[in-house]
């Protein structure tokens, strides 16, 4: 009982779990020690960058003694808490204007005008159970309905629809993760606080194991400048690489493990996840080991001139009870029926992220994707190949310096046999028009987010569409939205 007493004071007082060491933490795994990449990609860390040897006459440069950024980590350290807690709160309100539409099919969007909101409250709760272990609880509660019911366009307009299942507000456990870390030899580093994440100090070469509830998005694909559509860009097609049908339920979640190598210059990640029993379902299928999805990632960090860079390139299996297009335009090829035709298959496809901070103050990214759009689209959005690229501004040059400005593109495209079975009047979870003109659906994205006050965001976002779900008869479309974003 003494023990509980004292970290109920402990947290009331923002100090240290009692018995926390003031000095840094030893290596969890003596011995190993990762000095640099063993690739052909390095490139030297920013303090090195554009720096040559010195002439052989001259000795080399004075270096700080070796346990300085060890006492200041240790000091960092002593101070910070040993929890975490945070909160956001999202509301993004979209609408569209008429549009030209000789035909309407079962999930296409509808041509009249529309107006719908989205709204997201997300507690974010992280505590340090011992060095390096940490779990993770997100409550969250989410509610609305995207434009359209969330249908009829493959590059959704709106990013905090994946996480609305019904239309009135629903509580439900978003993420519930423990995770723990090995400090490898070498160097160390401040971690900041953060949502999900509890300020200290980590070793820049570790080994993190991730187990429980989370949305894969958490740790894979990411990218700097377009990752989160609470705060950047809002479409389907920018925040993520739309070609991986990564493996979650109806709101973005799910049950898996990630295993992550990181160090100085590179990361290698692997994780394995559940899969929906049905096409974007909210029930996880229990046959774990016939339906799951893989991933395997490296990052690559480095440096390009003085300007910081990275590079994140992916392959991805996915296993579900799925429906194939072939086969169902075989079996019925008017108006083929895709569920019909459902059996444990396979997915896969390759993509990537990078990213390029120009300057402090502009960045810009890219993304692709690729996957054999033989079996129907499962968990994500129906696409089967994707291009984006984008730039991220920040407001200084003229005096708002927290302030961004967003512009970006994405060109998306289906396989052969996702095309064909749409223009025989088959249907998808998210598209499907009864007809189909085929032309790649693209995307024009931009945004002005205003920081308004310390956790008060609000944002004005435009969204121009040319070929909606792929069809040249329908469209161009315009979409406006206000996005209004609160964190703390």
């Amino acid at each position: 009982m003494s023990a509980v007493v004292l970290l109920v004071c402990a947290a009331a007082l923002g100090q240290p779990a009692p018995g926390a060491s003031s000095e840094p933490p030893p290596p969890a795994i003596p011995g190993v020690v990762v000095s640099q990449p063993l690739n052909i990609f390095y490139q030297p860390p920013p303090e090195q960058a554009g720096k040559k040897n010195p002439p052989a006459e001259q000795p080399p440069a004075e270096q700080p003694p070796a346990e300085q950024p060890a006492t200041a980590c240790a000091e960092y350290a002593a101070d910070r808490p040993w929890y975490s807690v945070h909160a956001q709160a999202t509301v993004v309100s979209q609408g569209n204007l008429p549009f030209i539409s000789p035909y309407i099919g079962p999930n296409s969007l509808p041509p009249n005008g529309n107006f719908q909101s989205t709204n997201t409250d997300t507690l974010f709760l992280d505590v340090r159970l011992w060095q390096g272990a940490d779990f993770v609880f997100n409550p969250e509660v989410s509610g609305g309905t995207g434009l359209g019911q969330t249908l009829g366009l493959a590059g959704f307009p709106n990013g905090e629809a994946t996480r609305v299942g019904q239309l009135e507000p629903t509580p439900y456990i978003a993420r519930a993760i423990f995770r723990q870390r090995f400090d490898l030899d070498g160097e160390w580093e401040k971690v900041e606080d953060a949502p999900n994440q509890i300020a200290g100090v980590q070793g820049k070469n570790r080994f993190t194991i991730s187990i429980g509830k989370m949305s894969a998005e958490d740790v894979f694909d990411d990218n700097v400048y377009s990752h989160d559509p609470r705060t950047s860009f809002l479409s389907w097609a920018l925040m993520y690489t739309g070609a991986w049908d990564y493996p979650a339920n109806t709101r973005g979640y799910n049950y898996g493990i990630v295993l992550d190598y990181t160090n100085m210059f590179y990361a290698v990640r692997y994780g394995i996840f559940g899969e929906p029993s049905t096409a974007n379902g909210p029930v996880i299928d229990h046959d774990f080991l016939k339906a799951h999805g893989q991933i395997l990632e490296f990052e690559q960090d480095f440096i390009l001139g003085d300007n910081p860079a990275h590079l994140r390139e992916f392959g991805y299996l996915n296993t579900a009870h799925m429906g194939q297009y072939r086969q169902s335009l075989q079996e019925t090829p008017v108006d083929p029926d895709i569920t019909a035709t459902r059996n444990y298959r396979n997915k896969y496809g390759f993509g990537l992220s990078y990213d390029l901070e120009f300057s402090p103050d502009l960045g810009f990214f890219a993304r692709a994707g690729w996957n054999d759009g033989q079996t129907e689209s499962w968990a994500f959005t129906e696409i089967d190949q994707t291009a984006a690229l984008g730039f991220l501004l920040k407001g200084t040059a003229w005096g708002r310096k927290q302030d961004q400005v967003g512009l970006a593109g994405v060109i998306n495209g289906l396989s052969d046999a996702h095309k064909d079975y749409l223009a025989a009047g088959g249907v998808g979870f998210i598209i499907g028009d009864g007809a189909l003109k085929y032309g790649p659906e693209e995307i024009l994205e931009t945004f002005y987010d205003w920081d308004l006050h310390k956790g008060i965001n609000v944002t004005f976002d435009f969204q121009g569409v040319n070929n909606p779900a792929y069809n040249e008869d329908r469209g161009p479309v315009a979409i406006f939205g206000v996005r209004l974003h609160l964190e703390y």
